[in-house]
């Protein structure tokens, strides 16, 4: 509000959408758009986040279709992709901060990979972009589209409604992966060439989020073994030593020599920990050098990637 001419506040629930104001997520809520209201929620988080770029601008693509323009800009994973995705299949505007000018450029990568954005330009012409755009005539063609129930249906999970009873769950296919937010059974979503996931209580992950969450959690575990065996190796020599005060060599040898093998068992452990490997499939495309527009090879010229 004080470096522009236009006002800005946190979007308040079922409040009505004007022209000329800027709407900013609350903390740890979700920022729906429901035809011309905002809707403002602590529904499921999605890529582990609340507020989500994802539901914002799904559901400002099924509302207003071509009259939306999404914008992504420097972040580390994905969030974001699936819903610029959904921008451009109801043939909306996609603008993606270009890579080289972010200071982390996994979200523009993943953005442009998915969604055949229509510009790739540094953040300091996007401003300049966004007044040209919004002064063009987006028309008025409605654009109906497959899938319109499940994105529906996506939609009201993140403003809150029952996710299990939306069928969202029950209509997609079934995974052996768990949630890492409640460990429940995760669905498959397919957008395009991209996987979604999905659990029943309506977390949502990307592929990409869910095996950066799925190693973290394996370090974790990790640390937590390596914790449990550091805690027996201290209970094994404190009972060594007592017995040993009370003259029961033998007895006090034998849990000397039990502490020293959980010693050797615990390092190997360590040594797990240190090579674990926290991924993204990001991380595993650069490696395998399958990753079909690399940076490098980018041309951004007059704010159109080529």
């Amino acid at each position: 509000s004080n470096i522009g001419p236009l006002p800005a506040a946190e979007g308040r629930d079922g409040e009505r959408i004007e022209n000329g104001r800027i709407y900013v997520a609350k903390a740890d809520h979700h920022l729906v758009i429901d035809g011309d209201r905002l809707r403002v929620s602590r529904g499921p988080k999605e890529n582990r986040f609340r507020p989500a770029i994802d539901p914002l601008f799904r559901s400002a693509a099924y509302s207003y279709g071509k009259r939306v323009i999404g914008v992504i800009l420097s972040g580390a994973l994905d969030d974001g992709t699936s819903g610029l995705w959904e921008v451009k299949r109801r043939r909306g505007i996609a603008i993606v901060q270009d890579p080289r000018d972010a200071e982390i450029a996994s979200m523009p990568e993943s953005a442009m990979l998915a969604a055949d954005p229509d510009h790739v330009v540094p953040a300091d012409e996007i401003a300049r972009l966004l007044v040209r755009l919004s002064q063009q005539d987006a028309g008025s063609e409605e654009v109906r589209m497959a899938h319109d129930d499940r994105t529906k249906q996506e939609i009201k999970i993140a403003a809150e409604d029952n996710a299990f009873r939306s069928g969202v769950f029950q209509s997609s296919e079934l995974t052996p992966f768990t949630c890492p937010e409640c460990s429940g059974v995760l669905a498959k979503l397919v957008d395009g060439d991209r996987v979604r996931f999905r659990c029943h209580t309506g977390h949502a992950f990307s592929a990409d989020s869910l095996l950066a969450a799925l190693t973290e959690n394996i370090e974790e575990s990790l640390w937590s073994a390596v914790r449990g065996m550091d805690e027996s190796i201290m209970l094994l020599n404190h009972l060594g030593d007592h017995f040993a005060e009370v003259n029961s060599g033998s007895l006090a040898a034998k849990f000397f020599q039990k502490a020293k093998e959980a010693a050797v068992r615990n390092e190997r452990i360590r040594h797990v920990v240190l090579d674990h490997e926290l991924l993204t499939t990001g991380d595993v495309e650069r490696e395998a050098g399958t990753n079909p527009a690399p940076v490098s090879s980018l041309s951004v010229v007059e704010g159109t990637q080529r």
